[in-house]
């Protein structure tokens, strides 16, 4: 049994190695391993696991090797991590209390005698200390901002505006206005971590420890440590933590980490299996055929983990918005004050310095408030983090919310037929006679192609001893041989070895032409089926997009295909690299997008604008693509569009309403038509609105 304790601040190697070995020795832990982003130490413990005691003993351990290292249960980590907020917020506390006293002392004395000189110089005081203390976080962020050579954020300008309010007397809003500010702050901060947690949660793929088996004991690792050829271990309820092979034991995996989809895979000796799919049967024993990064779970952390790397237009634009703006709108606050005084001192001399000026100094402070740009600088990340978050939940991976953003521009679609819309399942239906049959298993056997395993997978008799076979991609095998040069492939290799094919009939399938010394023999079909997903989804999509498949295939196959799944357009016949000039053709006023799963489609999903891989297809096609999907499922490009689309209608509708409801109080602002509480709405309220609508993408699910 496996339990996790929380060891904040442990960062020394060398100490977290002794720790280990030190828990190790307890009767009641086999093994220990430290997790070092995650800060925990993970047990695997006895039935006699008692951890009250447990903690405290190893708590005693922890603090003879280490100082500094607070040691506790890990389902007792919010609650410690809400005793460290409130820690970091005693001095914020102190502050509402010493201007609550500063409050009372002012209408229960100084009201009372107002001409006591002593009562109003306490009960300022008192209002400046509160301040100051209330103020302190916001005045340290701001000038951390100013050393690092930005003038303007949102600290700044909270700042100068309440030390503005405080200047002129206004002691009770100046530190109402960053105790609103403060708690709109907390919320949104809380929206935020909790949509992170959501989203974290949807897409739990990390992996904490793997089960070593070394000898005949069975030691607890960090996935990290695993080596390709280790036994691995893997219970009810656990993660294969590496992609490996069943040695023993069969079991059945939910998949849905990887695919979306809850359901179930069964497994037994030999099969191949991936990291991050749970085992919910029987104890299996796997051999690690990859070390963890290279393995599937840990590339779809790394895609996740990166994916804001690639910035949306959006959030670009807000990005080159905020830091013009603010500094902007700081020198239309200056003017706001500085105009009309000076034009006042030449008017009418003996108001330049007395209210009026006042008036215009606090207008300027309440337009300060109203232009900080937090809303937008929060809510439009926030929405494309949820966007990606959600379509990850479905098993669909953005590498980057620019790749979001462009789909929902997407007009033209290019897409492969074999492993993508079919099935990839190849079966021989039809062949001349066995000697050609023959003669084409013993030569395909040295290809990985699906159509020469299918071929050699549907022959059962004694192979031709063939050697150094030539594979041509996008054409077939050749090979030199005592009775002469043996081709297997498509009509274009006969063509351009100049043999001549009698059989002018074309079946549907995938002909494998067969010659023998510069004569045609015969010909073996292979054929595939189309996935029903394929079928429908296609037909729904070509309604609303372009779509072209592109094939290898003879025509008559892919016309047959084509007009199965609505009669989609199709271009056949295409070499590898004819692909790439044929999806450069396709016509588009927008965006391409390209679908496919093969090494062949590599140099496509790079070419395109947006690639889209299979996450069944190869690892070059995954590494070089956009967007992957880990479910071998077509439908989950049309969910990829509905996240898409909802994502950035979500942005849109924050940044229009943030912009609008600024502009009317700055508007109002500039008139002196408000007053600092409503800027407060206008700043925190409008972010918190904005902050709620972006986790409608979470919440949502993008329904239909």
């Amino acid at each position: 049994m496996i339990k996790k304790i929380i060891m904040q601040g442990l960062v020394c190697s060398n100490c977290a190695a002794k720790i280990e070995k030190e828990l190790s020795k307890l009767d009641y832990i086999h093994s220990a391993t430290f997790n070092f982003p995650n800060q925990v130490m993970l047990i695997d413990v006895t039935d006699d696991y008692n951890e009250e005691a447990a903690v405290e003993e190893i708590s005693k351990i922890v603090d003879s090797i280490e100082d500094g290292v607070s040691t506790y249960p890990y389902d007792r980590r919010h609650f410690m991590n809400t005793v460290k907020e409130i820690e970091s917020y005693f001095w914020f506390y102190v502050g509402i209390a010493v201007t609550l006293v500063g409050s009372l002392f002012e209408h229960l004395f100084y009201a009372n005698n107002p001409d006591t000189r002593l009562f109003y110089i306490i009960y300022v005081a008192l209002y400046w200390i509160g301040y100051i203390f209330i103020a302190q976080k916001i005045a340290r962020k701001t000038f951390r901002t100013i050393k690092r050579g930005q003038l303007f954020d949102e600290n700044t300008l909270m700042f100068i505006a309440t030390i503005t309010a405080m200047l002129l007397g206004h002691f009770y809003e100046a530190p109402l206005i960053i105790i609103f500010y403060t708690l709109g702050e907390y919320l949104q901060h809380q929206a935020v971590h909790r949509s992170k947690q959501e989203v974290s949660s949807l897409i739990d793929l990390r992996i904490d420890y793997a089960n070593k088996l070394v000898g005949e004991e069975v030691i607890i690792v960090d996935p990290m440590a695993i080596k390709k050829g280790d036994i691995l271990i893997v219970r009810n309820g656990e993660k294969i933590p590496v992609d490996g092979t069943v040695l023993k034991g069969n079991t059945s995996l939910n998949t849905s980490a990887l695919t979306g989809e809850a359901k179930l895979s069964t497994v037994k000796i030999g099969d191949y299996v991936l990291s991050g799919n749970i085992n919910v049967g029987s104890v299996i024993e796997i051999e690690a055929n990859k070390e963890y990064q290279e393995s599937t779970i840990s590339k779809m952390i790394d895609l996740i983990e990166n994916s804001t790397n690639h910035k949306a237009r959006p959030e670009n634009f807000i990005t080159s918005f905020a830091k013009y703006y603010t500094p902007i709108v700081t020198i239309g606050a200056f003017l706001m004050f500085l105009i009309p005084t000076v034009i006042t001192y030449f008017t009418s001399p003996e108001l330049a310095f007395s209210s009026y000026a006042s008036d215009n100094l606090y207008n300027a402070a309440i337009f300060l408030v109203v232009s900080c740009p937090c809303a937008l600088v929060l809510s439009v990340p926030l929405s494309y983090f949820a966007g990606i978050g959600t379509a990850a939940r479905k098993g669909i991976l953005f590498k980057g919310s620019s790749f979001l953003h462009m789909m929902t521009k997407v007009d033209a679609i290019g897409i492969d037929k074999t492993g993508t819309i079919t099935h990839g399942n190849f079966e021989v239906t039809e062949y001349t006679d066995l000697e050609t049959l023959k003669i084409a298993a013993s030569i395909e056997r040295f290809s990985n192609h699906p159509i020469a395993q299918s071929i050699v997978k549907n022959y059962v008799g004694e192979y031709y001893d063939y050697r150094d076979v030539e594979e041509l991609p996008g054409y077939g095998l050749v090979v030199n041989t005592p009775d002469g040069k043996i081709l297997a492939g498509n009509r274009k290799l006969l063509s351009k070895h100049k043999v001549r094919v009698h059989d002018k009939k074309v079946m549907v399938g995938s002909n494998v032409f067969v010659s023998k010394n510069g004569k045609y023999i015969g010909k073996v079909i292979v054929s595939d089926t189309i996935k029903d997903s394929s079928r429908n989804i296609l037909r729904k999509l070509s309604h609303d997009y372009h779509i072209t498949m592109l094939t290898g295939d003879n025509e008559t196959t892919a016309a047959s295909v084509a007009g199965d799944l609505g009669g989609i357009n199709f271009l056949s016949g295409l070499l590898p690299g004819e692909k790439v000039e044929a999806f450069n053709a396709i016509e588009t006023k927008q965006y391409k997008m390209y679908i496919g799963d093969g090494i062949n489609d590599a140099p496509l999903l790079k070419n395109a604008d947006i690639g889209v891989a299979m996450g069944d297809g190869s690892e070059i096609a995954i590494d070089v693509a956009d967007v992957v999907i880990m479910g071998n499922d077509l439908k989950l490009v049309d969910d990829a569009f509905k996240i898409a689309k909802k994502t950035k209608r979500i942005v849109f509708e924050n940044i229009i309403f943030s912009l609008a409801i600024k502009a009317i109080f700055l508007t109002l602002a500039g008139f002196g038509e408000t007053k600092m509480i409503w800027a407060i709405f206008a700043d925190v309220g409008i972010s918190l609105i904005a902050v709620m609508n972006s986790l409608r993408l979470i919440s949502g699910r993008a329904k239909k």
